[in-house]
């Protein structure tokens, strides 16, 4: 069991843990906004006590990560998984991205090729645009990434615990609150660094990713929540599992943004299945 720091071409430490055999089958695991790899801790326990390889990340800007100024881009994000990827020499890889995670996935995939990639799982994932446009009028009007650039701006320790409310959906009838995932979520998000995930925001909600997931080639499980109430399933999954070739789109009734952690028996054993399909 390890954890490190990668340092990419333009000198930006990237953390990461990577646990289990070293010759196992390597499932690299790409987090939400504005959290860290260990927003993936329940996954990487559950696959690695199945003999799995697992690593994870702190995506630029977030966690353990540096925090640079400049360079919070998709693209950036992409490259570092590329440099990460290479440099711990994966092959036959299992990608699961969640959220923007999702977007990370595809967009490396869309820009580095899927020649060391074995399978794809994408949950609550951003793709193929989250933003309202006239070619995507089911997306979320520009207003709304707005709000949430202000409210990482004026007070991103009150914001991030509001935002627990919808993301793990404990506003909806008959899902119990659970504390520990609010704090969990908070303390991730404080983390990170505020101009990072400032930048993330339009990353996440202004990417178009169709030509990423075009691209995708290998065997991909689009695992999203009905009642997604941070990305809304009609402008995400159900697009996805219709772009990407080889697609299969599993609904998670009454679902939320965070079901991995809040579902996360059913979501193991489903990704689980798939792996091993």
């Amino acid at each position: 069991m390890s954890t490190g720091f990668i340092e990419t071409k333009d000198k930006t430490k990237i953390f990461y843990k990577d646990w289990g055999p070293k010759d196992a089958q390597p499932i690299l695991f790409h987090h939400g906004w504005p959290l860290s790899a260990d927003a993936w801790d329940n996954q990487m326990l559950f696959f690695g006590l199945k003999g799995y390889r697992v690593i994870a990340h702190d995506r630029r800007g977030h966690g353990r990560s540096d925090q640079p100024w400049e360079g919070n881009t998709m693209d950036q994000y992409a490259d570092d998984v590329a440099e990460l990827i290479e440099k711990l020499d994966l092959k036959n890889l299992v990608m699961i991205g969640h959220s923007t995670g999702g977007g990370e996935v595809a967009h490396y995939i869309g820009r580095h090729s899927d020649s060391r990639v074995a399978k794809a799982v994408l949950v609550g994932a951003v793709p193929p645009i989250m933003m309202k446009t006239d070619a995507n009028p089911e997306g979320l009007p520009m207003e709304v990434f707005d709000g949430i650039r202000k409210g990482t701006m004026e007070n991103r320790s009150q914001f991030f615990k509001d935002l627990t409310t919808p993301f793990y959906g404990f506003n909806r009838d008959g899902v119990k609150d659970n504390q520990g995932f609010r704090d969990s979520f908070w303390l991730m998000g404080m983390q990170g660094g505020i101009k990072g995930l400032y930048d993330c925001v339009k990353e996440f909600s202004e990417v178009d990713y169709t030509d990423d997931l075009k691209k995708i080639g290998c065997p991909t499980l689009i695992i999203h929540g009905d009642d997604d109430q941070i990305v809304p399933i009609h402008a995400s999954a159900e697009k996805a599992a219709k772009i990407v070739k080889n697609a299969t789109l599993k609904v998670y009734a009454g679902g939320s943004h965070g079901l991995a952690q809040i579902e996360a028996d059913k979501f193991n054993n489903d990704v689980l299945d798939f792996i091993k399909s």
